[in-house]
């Protein structure tokens, strides 16, 4: 399904195939939209598409990941193919990425930072039902690491 959905957006769009760009672009995508550099930790990034007029993304990666983010506990799940309409502070209709809860994957569907400070960002499931954590939580660790030092 999210094949078709790219491909329904390709046209206008810029994709990046280098997979130095593609992480340069995924980061710089995250910083333009407003959220935090870790959100999307994915690996051997081998394309990243971005339709400005849709305001359509996808990135696809060689094989899927799981990342636990340590600082709140969570395991996150990484297709190999992530999709999302974006917006400042938002990215909704989300496909290709799933959240551990306590036995089972629950599809994330809605992430957005809504309060004034931008301290809180909440992720929604298909259900309604949402959560949300600290922004801090989802920064990339390396950086921190180097901030240390």
């Amino acid at each position: 399904m999210s094949q078709q959905l790219i491909e329904s957006h390709r046209e206008n769009a810029e994709v990046y195939t280098d997979p130095v760009v593609c992480k340069q672009k995924t980061l710089q995508l995250l910083k333009e939209i407003n959220m935090p550099n870790g959100l999307l930790p994915l690996e051997d990034i081998f394309e990243v598409g971005r339709n400005l007029e849709t305001g359509f993304v996808w990135l696809k990666q060689k094989k899927a990941k799981e990342h636990k983010f340590k600082k709140i506990g969570k395991l996150v799940w990484y297709d190999t193919e992530v999709t999302a309409f974006v917006e400042d502070r938002r990215m909704k209709k989300v496909t290709g990425v799933k959240s551990k809860e306590i036995l089972i994957w629950v599809a994330l569907t809605d992430i957005s930072i809504t309060d004034p400070e931008g301290k809180k960002i909440t992720f929604g499931t298909p259900t309604g039902i949402s959560r949300s954590f600290p922004v801090s939580a989802f920064e990339e660790e390396e950086e921190k690491e180097d901030e240390k030092k």
